[in-house]
């Protein structure tokens, strides 16, 4: 380590003795002397072309840069979509200013784009940011995932998930077409950074919303991967196995086979350690971190399972015309977990307690597959068909034990539960999409036909045993056989239209109606004298039936012309919910009319600076379970009975922000703030009441009132120098929400507040270390109408550090670490904790191999705790969790492309292109 740091500070020495600082400024006109915004400004290397700094120009055409180098001269770069790409020579100084630089009309446009665009670091345009991946340093066997985490303005957590500019990706597609289904970290974690070219952000949108040209989600963006066209016929794999303590193990590979627009991906799966099992990071790959993190913060499932994976993608289009994209996954999980929970009940005049232990093992045979063919007739005219079909099936064994107990704590009832059963569900869905265009200006008229249908049967053998104390003292027994069949049929129609009425400005036309029928047949049989289940028990059986249609005929005036995107939407919300109770003759007919409303509008001040104001409604139809009036007594301390009158709850959703990104200054800097706003009518809530043996009978109300709001605010900022990098990240939420229901009968509130302030840095110096340390703290504050005095406030703590180091080469040294102080956990419970990851890898064989030992939660502290405060409940948990292990894994990877090995291609290729 001594040596270690020696070397490190004579690197660092070395850099700030030789290298100078500089500051680079002008302004990009075009031949008249108009500004030109948005156009990419950079700065190369003479000798080997590497990048040292870039920039975009503001709406008034002015680019500011800062620099680190050690040349004396740089090549000066300025690339704009149809103007001649200009270079110029510039002597190094401390303060650099280049003036006026106008550029000339693109000659032969579209040659010239192709090439610009092929250098840029980053190319602005109209509703597209893309990214030269050559430009953005990694290591040479970086992952889409390390490459993102070097682009300005991208954000990747410890969980995966990725934000452009504050923005969520919600998905990852490769040439156009999508990776694998909708998980955007099977393509995160897998695909090599070597393949490559570009990386184009552009708005979320649907395959219709693509082919008609309409505006996409501006709020959730797509990333499309482009691959190089040397490296898009080939091949590349990756397999890693490992075995570990405590019987721990993992397998894994996934394979890709490229062939201009065919794609074809392989990948299967095994592991007993709550993996995905599709994490190829070198440091902590399938370690189960970001579980590990849930465990740690108190939001998780529980549990451990080990799990059996298999899936095939296919692509591939022909002609111009015809599109196919297709694929299969089958998942096997075995789960075990293990709970005992502790629970304060808060009634308006009084409290009780209630304690439970839970134990349970689930067997799920899944399995899944999704194809999309698409006919492009011309350029004008698309049939598109998605068939989707799903099939599970599970076997499950249950236990439980549970009791009440007063006020004063004395015992008032006991249960004890087993539940042995098979299930199974099958689910198929089919969607027709037909789009005719009329011209270039816009217009469309659109139709849409869908079916969906659902089926779930369980067989279930129910026993419980339950003692109530006191005056009253009796035992129930209940054992059943319960056959439960719930199907649901769903058929839609809808039918758009869109009408130019003048540049930019559209009407849109459009009815959706939707038809859905669900069943539900549950039949209890209590065993008879010789043990056999042949009694029908027809008070606690049903067969209900519940109709719902939904019409929703709108009209919308749309405006989309460069800083302005103002739609509208309004109509009628039209719902009729049938309910018919099949055993008994009841049965109910309801129509409901309500406003269909949404306005969005959003205005761009610069490329990159906008502002959005969103406004919508929705009713949602309650379930048919919250609407079935039978009684549910599989839990004996909680009957559960629906209301077959419960209306359907109508939502208002307001929500906003504001949005600024700097390109600049050799990385980026941004402010991203939002807030939102939600109203609810008719809201459906649970109304329990307490017996005095402690029994809680649930039913189900609407009530108004409900509401809840929330702020976020962050700014990031990144400064990039060569092979070094720093970045900042602060974030600052609050949250809002006030809750109506009942307990014990009695209509209450609670007003809830949380106020979460956090800061995340990094530091890394490329090839040799990256440091992450964060910290956050959430402050909560509760306050109820009714027992008052158990209002409370207090703070959780979180203390993350995350350091790798890739010194010495081909060494790669992770350690993650995670403090945790939850302050409101009770006596008798852990508040505290440090989760700690380590792992320690070596590449070898031209880095295909690597051997790499890791240790989950090396102190052996991880938390299995967590509380959970309701509206009337305190309640803790203790659960089974995974625990401390160490693996010894071993992973390779080959890849061919163009005829030549991933090696072969890293050491002919040029650095930078």
């Amino acid at each position: 380590m001594k040596h270690f740091l020696l070397l490190l500070f004579g690197i660092l020495l070395g850099q700030s003795l030789f290298a100078q600082n500089f500051e680079l400024s002008g302004k990009i006109l075009d031949n008249n002397g108009v500004p030109l915004e948005s156009a990419t400004v950079y700065v190369e290397k003479a000798s080997d072309t590497t990048l040292v700094t870039y920039g975009i120009t503001n709406r008034e055409g002015f680019f500011e840069m800062e620099g680190n180098t050690d040349q004396k001269k740089l090549n000066l770069f300025v690339s704009y979509a149809g103007f001649k790409p200009m270079r110029k020579e510039v002597s190094i100084e401390p303060k650099i200013e280049m003036g006026n630089l106008k550029l000339e009309i693109q000659d032969n446009l579209l040659d010239e784009v192709v090439v610009v665009a092929n250098r840029a670091p980053v190319t602005v345009k109209k509703d597209t940011l893309e990214f030269n991946a050559a430009s953005f340093d990694t290591r040479p066997d970086a992952n889409l995932e390390e490459l993102l985490k070097k682009l300005p303005g991208a954000e990747v957590n410890s969980d995966g998930e990725i934000t452009i500019n504050g923005k969520p990706v919600s998905r990852i597609l490769v040439n156009g077409k999508e990776f694998f289904g909708d998980d955007p970290k099977i393509a995160t974690k897998n695909l090599p950074k070597e393949i490559i070219e570009k990386l184009q952000v552009v708005d979320t949108k649907t395959k219709s919303e693509e082919f008609t040209g309409k505006s996409g989600d501006s709020e959730n963006k797509t990333i499309n991967i482009t691959i190089k066209k040397d490296k898009n016929k080939g091949y590349f794999a990756r397999a890693t196995v490992g075995g570990g303590t405590n019987e721990r193990y993992e397998m894994s590979g996934i394979g890709n086979v490229f062939k201009d627009n065919m794609r074809l991906t392989a990948l299967a799966g095994s592991n007993n350690i709550n993996s995905s099992g599709f994490d190829f990071d070198d440091v902590y790959g399938m370690m189960g971190r970001s579980g590990a993190r849930a465990v740690a913060s108190g939001n998780r499932s529980g549990g451990i399972t080990k799990s059996e994976t298999a899936g095939l993608n296919y692509s591939n289009e022909w002609n111009d015309k015809y599109e196919f994209n297709g694929d299969y996954f089958f998942d096997r999980s075995d789960t075990d977990t293990r709970s005992r929970t502790e629970r304060e009940n808060i009634l308006p005049d009084t409290t009780y307690y209630s304690n439970s232990e839970n134990s349970s093992n689930a067997l799920n045979d899944r399995h899944r597959a999704n194809a999309r063919f698409e006919v492009e007739f011309d350029t004008l005219t698309r049939l598109s068909f998605s068939p989707r079909f799903n099939t599970n099936k599970t076997k499950s064994i249950r236990s439980s034990m549970a009791n009440s107990l007063d006020g004063n704590r004395d015992l008032v009832n006991n249960t004890e539960t087993a539940n042995q059963g098979d299930g199974s569900s099958m689910s198929f869905n089919n969607n027709l999409d037909f789009i005719k265009r009329f011209g270039s200006r816009g217009a469309y008229l659109r139709l849409e036909l869908s079916q969906d249908y659902s089926d779930q049967e369980n067989d279930d053998f129910y026993f419980s045993r339950s003692e109530f104390f006191g005056d009253d003292a009796r035992t129930e027994v209940q054992d059943q056989y319960i056959d439960e069949d719930e199907k649901q049929y769903e058929y839609g129609f809808e039918v758009e239209q869109r009408l130019v009425l003048a540049t930019d400005f559209f009407m849109d036309l459009s009815y959706d109606f939707s038809s859905v029928k669900s069943t539900n047949s549950r039949y209890i049989f209590e065993a008879d004298d010789t043990g056999n289940y042949t009694v029908q028990n027809d008070t606690l059986s049903s067969d209900f039936e519940v109709n719902t249609f939904r019409n929703t005929p709108s009209i919308g005036l749309n405006y989309d012309h460069e800083a302005w995107r103002i739609n509208t939407n309004f109509g009628l919300l039209n719902t009729i919910l049938k309910n018919e109770n099949l055993l008994n003759p009841v049965s109910f007919d309801n129509t409901y009319n309500n406003l269909y409303l949404q306005a969005r509008v959003n205005y761009e001040l610069q490329r990159s600076k906008s502002i959005y104001l969103n406004y919508r409604t929705n009713a949602n139809t309650p379930s048919i379970r919250q609407l079935q009036p039978v009684p549910d007594r599989t839990n004996p301390l909680n009957i559960v009975i629906g209301n077959p009158e419960l209306r359907p709850a109508y939502s208002h959703n307001i929500d906003g922000g504001f949005r600024s990104f700097n390109f600049g200054a050799g990385g980026g800097s941004g402010i991203f703030s939002s807030f939102s706003l939600n109203f609810t009518e008719n809201q459906v809530v649970s109304v329990s009441t307490i017996g005095d043996d402690l029994r809680r009978t649930t039913s189900y109300a609407n009530v108004d009132g409900a509401m809840a709001a929330g702020v976020r605010l962050f700014y990031t900022k990144s400064t990039r120098k060569e092979e070094k990098e720093f970045r900042y990240r602060l974030s600052l939420t609050g949250n809002y929400n006030k809750n109506v229901g009942f307990t014990n009968g009695t209509l209450f509130n609670s007003k809830r507040f949380s106020f979460s302030p956090g800061i995340r840095l990094t530091y890394a110096i490329q090839e040799f270390f990256e440091l992450n340390p964060s910290y956050s703290l959430t402050y909560n504050d509760t306050q109820y109408s009714i027992n008052t005095g158990r209002n409370e406030d207090f703070i959780n703590h979180t203390v993350g550090f995350e350091a790798t180091t890739f010194w010495p080469k081909s060494v790669i040294f992770g350690n993650d670490i995670t403090y945790n102080y939850n302050g409101n956990v009770s006596p008798g419970f852990q508040n505290s904790s440090i989760l700690w990851n380590s792992s320690l890898g070596y590449q070898f064989l031209d880095e295909k191999a690597t051997l790499k030992l890791k240790v989950y939660d090396l102190l052996d502290q991880v938390v299995d705790t967590r509380r959970i405060i309701g509206d009337d409940y305190i309640q803790d948990t203790n659960s089974l969790i995974l625990t401390q292990y160490a693996m010894l894994s071993f992973t390779y990877k080959l890849s061919n492309f163009g005829g030549q090995s991933g090696s072969e291609n890293r050491r002919r290729g040029p650095r930078r292109r």
